[in-house]
């Protein structure tokens, strides 16, 4: 399984940004898909996920309503709509696959290589 992370970029604090993950080698119908980031000098964590029914969604409490996070079967891929976007918010995005039920956890099978995003103020 590969994911191809993108749509990362520099925007000023309230912006927005669209992150998208393309998979290829399994379809990820049925599989759970989760976004994380780790900001420098940090450690990875936990940003969204999605379970195979789109309805079941997590979000990390910093989200506070600003990301939204959806899936496309027939396209294979998962998306990231991040708004009203902070500093804090600077770091690489990288999404996740997971054989199993969506999880807050970094217990996925499959990573993509990350897409830097910057904010500025």
């Amino acid at each position: 399984v590969q994911l191809q992370a993108s749509g990362g970029g520099s925007v000023q604090a309230g912006g927005s940004l669209r992150l998208s993950c393309a998979v290829s080698g399994r379809p990820i119908r049925n599989h759970a898909m989760g976004w994380f980031r780790q900001a420098p000098g940090k450690e990875r964590e936990f940003v969204a996920s999605i379970g195979w029914t789109a309805g079941v969604q997590f979000y990390a409490s910093f989200v506070k309503g600003r990301f939204t996070i959806s899936r496309d079967d027939a396209k294979n891929t998962v998306s990231l709509q991040m708004n009203n976007l902070e500093p804090d918010d600077t770091a690489v995005y990288y999404c996740a696959h997971r054989d199993g039920v969506a999880v807050k956890t970094n217990a996925y099978d499959d990573w993509g290589q990350g897409t830097q995003v910057t904010v500025s103020s």
